[in-house]
């Protein structure tokens, strides 16, 4: 009857398996891409007043990342939303939100005009309006993600 050969010495004779890939992540310049999002200084490191910043300076962010309203973000959450960037373009999407106030999805002229007023360009609520129609696509009289995705990208819808 033959048997295994003895373990050489100094070998685990039980190997514990290597550290689990990371989930949803195709490789390391996604990862470090969404890393770099939260590394505000550049220094390599996040650190808390970094990680406070980002969830203090968009509203809602927690309501977003915490899908099953636990009170914390666990990693498929946050590989969820890691790949949210990824598909819509991270910085599009934070561009977005900026003037998305109100977090229903749509741009309105108001919230075009104190966007656009905050960073110093002054213009009036009509001018806005008219802005808005000539990237309108669908016609509601706002500019949904996809219309300001397309405008971002290709500098217009229609």
């Amino acid at each position: 009857m033959a048997t295994n050969p003895p373990a050489p010495s100094g070998s685990d004779p039980n190997p514990k398996p290597g550290p689990e890939p990371l989930p949803y992540f195709e490789d390391m310049n996604e990862l470090e891409r969404v890393f770099n999002r939260f590394d505000a200084n550049g220094d390599g490191k996040i650190s808390v007043d970094e990680l406070d910043g980002v969830l203090r300076g968009a509203p809602g962010v927690m309501d977003d990342l915490d899908t099953d309203r636990d009170g914390f973000i666990s990693l498929p959450e946050f590989a969820a939303f890691c790949r949210s960037c990824s598909a819509d373009g991270g910085e599009v999407r934070d561009a977005f939100d900026l003037y998305d106030r109100d977090r229903n999805g749509l741009i309105s002229a108001e919230e075009l005009h104190l966007a656009l007023n905050r960073l110093g360009m002054k213009c009036s609520v009509d001018e806005c309006r008219d802005m808005i129609k000539s990237v309108d696509g669908d016609g509601d009289g706002c500019v949904n993600f996809e219309e300001f995705k397309t405008m971002m990208t290709n500098g217009s819808v229609r």
